[in-house]
């Protein structure tokens, strides 16, 4: 994966990105004074860098988590939570099925971006898109499209 452009964000652009995500944030203080670079790449979303490394992107003009965001600044909604036997599939890029949920904010509406966190050892495994209301993501189906995951061209990225 190419980066075709970066560029620094302003104090007042930072300020609103950080804003944004700010609700989703354990901590939110720990973005704050950070400098942060746009990244333009050859896929649908864009990066927002932190310190040089790839942390949130931006999907739909909405700043969210990377798999590598969600470890650094862990996120406090929009997660779902599945079992053991689902991470080898969604590492490899699978779509999240209801079968494997175990848990899910129920805050999460339909076209949200998501977390996908494994229960036991709570560590993020991808970021999708949300295709059923958090509280209706256990039963059967397809419920989370995966758009990025651990060991995918996102995750290895050097920048």
């Amino acid at each position: 994966m190419k980066i075709k452009s970066r560029h620094h964000l302003k104090g007042s652009e930072s300020k609103k990105i950080i804003k944004k995500l700010a609700p989703f944030l354990e901590d939110p203080s720990a973005l704050q004074g950070t400098s942060l670079e746009i990244a333009d790449i050859e896929t649908e979303f864009g990066l927002i860098l932190v310190k040089g490394k790839p942390l949130f992107m931006i999907f739909d003009d909405t700043p969210f988590f990377t798999v590598r965001g969600a470890l650094e600044f862990p996120p406090k909604k929009k997660v779902v939570f599945v079992d053991s036997g689902a991470v080898k599939f969604i590492v490899n890029g699978a779509d999240v099925m209801a079968p494997g949920v175990v848990k899910a904010d129920p805050e999460i509406e339909v076209g949200d971006m998501v977390v996908i966190i494994e229960e036991k050892h709570r560590k993020p495994l991808a970021v999708g898109k949300a295709l059923l209301p958090g509280s209706e993501m256990q039963g059967s189906g397809k419920v989370v499209k995966s758009l990025h995951h651990v060991g995918d061209m996102l995750w290895d990225m050097d920048c």
